[in-house]
Order: structure tokens, then sequence, then C-alpha cells
């Protein structure tokens, strides 16, 4: 797996913190810092994500992933699935999350609680590189709520 990050900073005007991200698959993704408004060269534009909003947001698409796919392997007729994250960081430098709070809610046609529950589980265990290796320093929590679609 590669990627090249890009300061956009560097067209000429030396300013901002905006950033682009080539991945290796060939996608483009952009990141951008805060404004600053007493140190206007030292901010971002807020044009784009924040880094860590991206770690918090792949983290959030890996863990859905194994879950719709566990789901799916299972043969339960899952129809959609979501997950909001809520993620507390350090006060201090490094700024790592500290807690991250993670809700999922699977919408099918009888998809067992105890399925879903199972998936999130496996997931967390053993599947989701980027919620393992956040594990390491964040206290991370998971819910679920089931909705029945006819």
């Amino acid at each position: 797996m590669e990627c090249t990050v890009r300061w956009t900073g560097a067209n000429g005007t030396q300013s901002g913190m905006g950033f682009v991200a080539e991945t290796g698959s060939g996608h483009v993704l952009a990141m951008d810092g805060a404004p600053d408004d007493t140190r206007p060269d030292m901010g971002g534009r807020n044009l784009a994500p924040r880094p860590m909003e991206t770690v918090l947001a792949g983290t959030g698409g890996c863990t859905a992933y194994d879950v719709v796919l566990i789901l799916k392997r299972g043969r339960h007729d899952v129809r959609g699935c979501s997950v909001k994250l809520v993620a507390d960081r350090a006060e201090a430098d490094p700024k790592v999350f500290t807690a991250i709070r993670m809700h999922f809610a699977v919408t099918g046609r009888g998809v067992p609680a105890a399925a879903v529950e199972r998936a999130i589980a496996l997931s967390h265990e053993k599947y989701c590189s980027a919620s393992i290796m956040l594990g390491k320093t964040a206290q991370i929590t998971t819910s679920f709520e089931v909705v029945e679609v006819t």
C-alpha cells in the first residue's frame, strides 16, 4: 500500500495548510487545517477534512465494511449500514485519540441482533486493522441498533 501527500500551499503562495493525498489505488483525498486567526500563514482555510478526521472516517469505513461483509456472508438480508463515530483526543501533543464511541445502525429484513453484535465484535477483534491499531491508544466502545425494513 502506498500514498503520496502533497502540500497545496507549495503552489507559489507558500500559505495555507491544505494537502492532497494520492493513493496507490489512484484516488485523491483533500485535507486541510483549521483557520488560525492569530497566524493566518500557519492555519488552514477549512476547505477539507482535517487529517485526524480522515483517520476517524477511515476507521469507520473499515469497520462498517467488515460488518456488512460478515452479515452478507452469513446470508443475512442487510440493506444498509452506518456507523457514527465520536472521538476524544488527548489535551497535549501528540493529541492521539483516547476514546472512540461507535454506534452502528444496520438496516435489513430479519437480521438478528446477535448476528450484528457478532459481526461488530469480529471486526474489532480480528479484521479491522484501523480500529485494532487505534485501540492501542483509545478505549473503543460500540453500540448498535437493528432497523427492520419491509
